[in-house]
């Protein structure tokens, strides 16, 4: 097979793909292949319109380093990452899949994710570099862990990096399940893993309100709010503009220490923005009059409707969730496991919300697989109906 190196003339363990004549050869190993490690970089950090850089991809005869940014198609690679019966290996498949199915719209299937795996078995030391060193006794670098993958060429230093991430997935796999079995766990894996699968990818989309999750806003007087808000998209803009990330213009840090300043104008009578320990001099040097101007603006603007986390949910949400945190809680502990293993936050807080009253009602939410449905099903009912009894509407004056 055709050896593409960019960077280093020495011999390297993996097989660096830059061009459409080495991806038609790497291609035809991965659709002969029935299971393939899989791994992402990309340049979040660095970019607010984010790319995947590099796919590292090991099978159980090579490892490969395939360039997305060197203008060949992958559209090759789509019909195995759909296909069930391939098997693809990955480590914490969240963010991977959300940039596999948000930028490039592939479905992945046949999943197996090692950090889950490793976290159905009890495994408290779950990142991939903590999961190798205690059963390998292997030591991985993390010093590339935040490069910019965007940058072209990258150091034979930055592809070990990457081929690091996959070259050892494959006996990880095997030796998890092989414990998983032993555990009497893999059907309960194997519907994690296939729940990951079919969960819609988070893609960031900017919501001009989502100001009032920045910390302490919900506590600002008027007219602060409206200020904050202000800022808050003079920032998104400003990054779309540099194709930066938002923290890179203007921390929230930064943002506070603003609303801070401008909420003592009326008591010193002088509207300026001066350094301070939050807002720094480069900062100003740049931004010092546009920022002034949106904030003069924003000072004339009606407040705008202040967002009540207690009203958005159904009656008697707030008991129920905490009774399935409490419940969540005291399962996990005794099987020896993160509460996140038994019931993930997002599956909770739509069962507090729902609050089902059958198990085919909870089944039909789709937020647990049979197995878990079987194994947790009587017990979070019974809680949701815990919570009703004891709710203040349903107490006894």
């Amino acid at each position: 097979m055709e050896r593409c190196v960019l960077v280093s003339s020495g011999k390297d363990p993996y097989i660096l793909i830059t061009n459409r004549r080495s991806w038609e050869r790497c291609l035809k190993e991965l659709q002969e292949a029935p299971r393939i490690a899989v791994d992402l970089e990309a340049n979040g950090l660095y970019a607010y319109r984010e790319k995947i850089c590099l796919i590292q991809i090991s099978t159980d005869r090579n490892h490969f380093i395939v360039d997305p940014l060197a203008g060949f198609s992958l559209e090759g690679l789509k019909p195995i990452f759909a296909d069930e019966s391939v098997e693809k290996v990955f480590h914490a498949v969240d963010y991977d899949l959300t940039l596999l199915q948000g930028l490039y719209r592939w479905k992945v299937r046949g999943l197996f994710d090692t950090m889950r795996a490793a976290e159905i078995l009890g495994h408290t030391s779950i990142g991939l570099a903590s999961l190798l060193g205690s059963f390998y006794g292997l030591t991985l670098s993390k010093k590339y862990q935040k490069a910019n993958w965007g940058l072209r060429p990258l150091s034979r230093e930055h592809l070990l990096y990457a081929y690091n991430d996959t070259c050892h997935l494959l006996r990880l796999r095997d030796d998890l399940a092989t414990h998983l079995v032993r555990e009497n766990l893999m059907e309960e894996a194997r519907e994690a893993f296939e729940q990951v699968c079919h969960m819609p990818p988070a893609m960031r989309v900017f919501d001009p309100d989502h100001f009032w999750k920045i910390p302490g806003a919900l506590h600002l007087d008027d007219p602060l709010p409206a200020v904050l808000k202000a800022l808050f998209i003079f920032r998104e803009s400003e990054a779309q503009k540099q194709d930066v990330p938002s923290f890179k213009i203007m921390s929230n840090k930064m943002l506070a220490g603003i609303i801070q300043q401008v909420g003592t104008w009326h008591k010193t009578g002088v509207r300026e923005l001066v350094p301070d320990a939050c807002i720094p001099l480069k900062l100003l040097e740049r931004y010092r009059a546009v920022l002034m101007k949106t904030i003069q603006a924003a000072l004339l603007h009606l407040p705008p409707p202040r967002i009540s986390c207690q009203s958005i949910h159904t009656n008697g949400f707030w008991q129920r969730l905490e009774k399935l945190k409490e419940w969540r809680k005291n399962e996990a502990d005794g099987q020896g496991v993160q509460s996140n293993v038994v019931l993930t936050r997002a599956a909770m807080t739509e069962i507090a919300e729902r609050n089902p009253g059958t198990l085919q009602a909870l089944s039909m939410l789709k937020l647990l697989g049979p197995v878990c449905c079987r194994k947790y099903g009587p017990d979070i009912l019974e809680v949701l109906r815990s919570a009703s009894e004891e709710a203040p509407s349903n107490k006894q004056t």
